[in-house]
């Protein structure tokens, strides 16, 4: 009886591997794709900017949304986030010298033909509606308060000692918010450190400071807390948001004061 020679294995066909490796290298040529055009559309919104905005640098500018080629197909895309830091505005006959803003605005529904917006043809580009805010810094306040009284090392932080009252409406945009301000000042050669606690307001487009009580390390010089209270009643005056919009809620955060608006139915650039 003649032994049998045992059966070899088949080799699996490798056409499944081939055609898996070939859809995954696709995928990333498609997506490496989107992310180089989503760069060239950041690239032309950026330079079309820093003229509207008069920036001295390009903004930091993020069309979300992926994929990319979808929006840009539809020629809408949905949500483009605009970042400036560290811009100057000086206007001596508004009295306004700020050195230190953050700038910023999302842009909801930016309307431009794919083409156009890698031509850097923005002439016709639309926006639904522009969310813009600017944030003045500690360092600006200590500057702006030194004008009256000698302060330094002012910090800005929310005051959360008392539970902040629900407006009716709780999406209507705040016109108020609660601070507490901690810095030193110096009194006759001797440095004083405070503790101020008040509140920010929305004013005629600008952010006024109201102090309600200042806390001293040293209670015998309590005489001279209504001088400082009245040195810390700053108005600060901004200007106009990003694409003009108007101001219409002021926030406080760790070491800033927030002014915020929308405007709607704006051009990407000044026709």
């Amino acid at each position: 009886m003649t032994a049998q020679t045992p059966a070899r294995p088949r080799k699996k066909p490798r056409r499944g591997k081939f055609l898996i490796i070939a859809v995954i290298v696709l995928g990333v040529l498609l997506v490496a794709a989107d992310f180089a055009l989503a760069a060239a559309g950041e690239y032309q919104i950026a330079q079309r900017m820093r003229e509207k905005l008069q920036l001295n640098e390009d903004p930091s500018v993020r069309i979300n949304g992926f994929p990319f080629i979808l929006q840009a197909i539809r020629g809408d895309y949905t949500h483009v986030r605009i970042d400036a830091y560290g811009v100057p505005i000086k206007d001596e006959q508004q009295g306004v010298d700020l050195r230190d803003l953050d700038v910023g605005a999302d842009l909801r529904h930016t309307r431009v033909e794919l083409a156009d917006l890698l031509a850097g043809n923005v002439s016709k580009a639309t926006i639904d509606t522009v969310e813009g805010s600017v944030r003045i810094k500690a360092p600006d306040l200590n500057r702006l308060a030194n004008q009256v009284t000698p302060f330094d090392k002012l910090s800005i932080e929310p005051d959360n000692r008392t539970a902040t009252q629900t407006p009716v409406d709780p999406k209507a945009p705040k016109t108020t918010a609660a601070i507490k301000l901690s810095g030193q000042t110096n009194v006759a050669g001797k440095v004083i450190t405070l503790t101020a606690y008040g509140q920010i307001a929305l004013v005629s487009g600008a952010i006024q400071i109201n102090i309600d009580d200042i806390e001293l390390d040293d209670a015998s010089l309590k005489q001279i807390i209504p001088q400082l209270r009245q040195a810390l009643a700053i108005k600060i005056d901004p200007g106009t948001l990003p694409f003009n919009a108007t101001p219409t809620a002021v926030e406080v955060e760790s070491g800033s004061f927030k002014l915020s608006g929308q405007i709607a139915d704006v051009p990407l650039v000044q026709r």
